[in-house]
């Protein structure tokens, strides 16, 4: 038994003891953004998402195989994306920055929950046991959130940001972007894991942005328990 611990310890990304809390926040996390996109998509009148069954808060509708296994390795992953079919859309740009924007601001909204789930765990039961692991819980859960808040939003194809940049500038912009867009999975390939590249692109919104938004989270909850 030894041996398989240790054996799982190598491959894995996260240390075992973090990991059933990275795994719950991570279902969470995913679920609830990509049924956001559907939830949105289906308000502005497209049925899609909705008749494939990914209007729904179940994590097995909305989970990669391949992309779980990737981000309890490798440290990253993704959900299986939420079809959307922007010929129901009235006003499709607008439209369009919504149901993009709705993914990335559903895990923000998450880290607030949180962030109040943390505090209302000190206020009402700070002398339990339990409190410890509970906190440890939430304060992966929030800085999860504020991750995928932020990784979704960075303006690569096929992330959020990317669609809502599309949707946002001008008609020959978005076909010299579309130019681009096969590319895309392997620009960020290789800004993810070329080091300079790294640290002076995407690395810094996770070691300055992230911690940033976290304290601001929690500053908020101090002002308002104390």
């Amino acid at each position: 038994m030894e041996g398989f611990i240790q054996f799982l310890n190598s491959i894995l990304y996260y240390d075992l003891q973090s990991l059933p809390f990275i795994v719950i926040s991570l279902l969470i996390a995913f679920t609830v953004h990509e049924f956001s996109h559907a939830y949105f998509a289906y308000k502005f009148g497209d049925p899609t998402a909705k008749n494939q069954g990914r209007l729904t808060l179940n994590p097995i509708s909305h989970l990669d195989p391949i992309g779980t296994v990737v981000l309890l390795i490798a440290g990253f992953g993704w959900a299986r994306p939420v079809p959307v079919n922007r010929f129901y859309f009235k006003n499709p740009r607008l439209a369009g920055v919504v149901v993009s924007a709705a993914g990335p601001l559903s895990n923000l909204l998450l880290a607030f929950i949180g962030g109040a789930c943390l505090f209302l765990l000190f206020s009402a039961f700070s002398g339990s046991v339990w409190v410890p692991y509970a906190a440890q819980f939430f304060n992966v859960f929030i800085q999860l959130n504020l991750i995928l808040f932020v990784f979704n939003l960075l303006p690569l194809p096929p992330l959020d940001g990317y669609r809502i940049v599309e949707d946002l500038v001008p008609a020959h912009v978005r076909v010299r972007m579309a130019a681009l867009e096969a590319y895309g999975l392997i620009i960020f390939l290789v800004l993810i894991f070329v080091d300079p590249l790294y640290h002076l692109t995407i690395g810094p919104l996770f070691q300055y942005v992230v911690p940033a938004l976290y304290h601001f989270i929690i500053g908020i909850f101090l002002g308002v328990f104390a």
